[in-house]
């Protein structure tokens, strides 16, 4: 039952992705977009397989390109949340003959009550679709970080039953005129950065193995009598291995770095849960004896991984380090301000050096209980 909320990408690769099966119509990837054609009497889309679920779900992206109207009398373009029942979805739908963008909850492909707002290329350039257990939110952004709520609707019954059998729609279409294409862009990212893969290969004064690996250790105690009181925590538990890439030694300001510096940073994504305390615990657990006595540990989450990122929540002051465990404790009420996915990572300072150990995307669950 994959929420929507973890679907992510940025169409960066140049073609259409696993989670994209379903597309039709001809729709490409190209200049970094999920392009659509919009040609007369054809009807095309860029659309996942039916495999996902939008209940308590968020998902936003960029609508970068509109079809023009040219000569038709219908075109169309459309960024939709749909299920098994033919016509039923949820959505916008952005007309290019009237320049009209329509918020709406459609049964047999119509909403009579749908909310309709003249078009801004720069106020809805952003748009976003999410559930919460109640309701059903259609938000815009000029920028992707600013919303705007547009229309609150409870919630169809539909979204709730159609659990694992839900698939993100972007389609366009024209009765007639010049073909051209809606481009869709950063679904549920704001990073717009190319990845690279490499290696770099420093000067070492002693040669180390690379055998030290990260773990991820969390653990949750509940416990309930008759008044239900609870301890606190958590939300996962899991392991994160680092492969060794580069060879790196101390500087003149610092001491011996250790093994674990020896490796590239490992792919560690954070699950967290709005509205509830968020604890992990990051160990070198190959060797008892280790310590990070003379290192302090530092961690962000931003919007991207870019120094253009806006910054969602400063880790470093949630941080702890004992021993060989790095240990991150963030308040309910502090994970109830974070309202949108980024970018993370986890470092560790001593004097002039920074070893990066641990980054990857950080994923908030939207609360339903308030």
């Amino acid at each position: 039952m994959p929420s929507l909320s973890i679907l992510q990408d940025n169409f960066n690769d140049g073609v259409i992705g696993p989670n994209w099966g379903d597309s039709y119509g001809g729709a490409f990837e190209a200049g970094g977009q999920a392009r659509v054609p919009c040609a007369a009497d054809t009807y095309a889309g860029y659309q996942t397989g039916r495999a996902w679920t939008f209940a308590g779900a968020s998902i936003y992206l960029k609508l970068a390109t509109r079809p023009a109207a040219s000569t038709g009398t219908n075109v169309t373009c459309n960024f939709l949340i749909i299920c098994a029942t033919p016509g039923t979805s949820v959505g916008f739908e952005y007309n290019a003959v009237t320049g009209v963008l329509r918020l709406a909850s459609n049964v047999d492909y119509w909403d009579a009550a749908a909310v309709e707002l003249t078009y801004s290329a720069t106020d809805h350039l952003w748009l976003r679709l999410r559930e919460d257990g109640t309701n059903v939110y259609w938000d815009t952004s000029p920028n992707g970080s600013t919303w705007t709520n547009r229309r609150t609707l409870a919630t169809p019954a539909w979204i709730p039953a159609s659990v694992d059998d839900t698939a993100v729609d972007l389609w366009a279409y024209r009765d007639a005129g010049t073909t051209d294409y809606a481009a869709y862009d950063n679904v549920n990212t704001m990073s717009d950065g190319a990845v690279h893969d490499a290696a770099a290969a420093l000067t070492v004064e002693t040669s180390l193995a690379a055998t030290a690996h990260v773990a991820v250790h969390t653990a949750a105690a509940l416990a309930a009598d008759s008044s239900l009181t609870a301890a606190p925590t958590l939300s996962a538990h899991a392991a994160a291995t680092l492969t060794a890439e580069a060879t790196l030694t101390a500087d003149a300001a610092s001491s011996e770095i250790p093994e674990v510096a020896e490796l590239s940073a490992g792919d560690w994504d954070l699950y967290i849960e709005q509205g509830s305390t968020f604890v992990q615990e990051f160990v070198v657990d190959d060797d008892p004896d280790f310590t990070w006595d003379g290192w302090t540990a530092r961690s962000q989450i931003r919007s991207e991984a870019s120094a253009n990122g806006e910054l969602l929540l400063e880790l470093t002051d949630y941080l702890t380090v004992v021993g060989g465990t790095i240990r991150v404790a963030v308040p309910a009420s502090v994970t109830s301000t974070l309202t949108r996915n980024g970018r993370w990572d986890l470092e560790v300072v001593q004097g002039s050096t920074v070893v990066r150990l641990l980054n990857g995307r950080a994923i908030v669950s939207p609360e339903v209980t308030r």
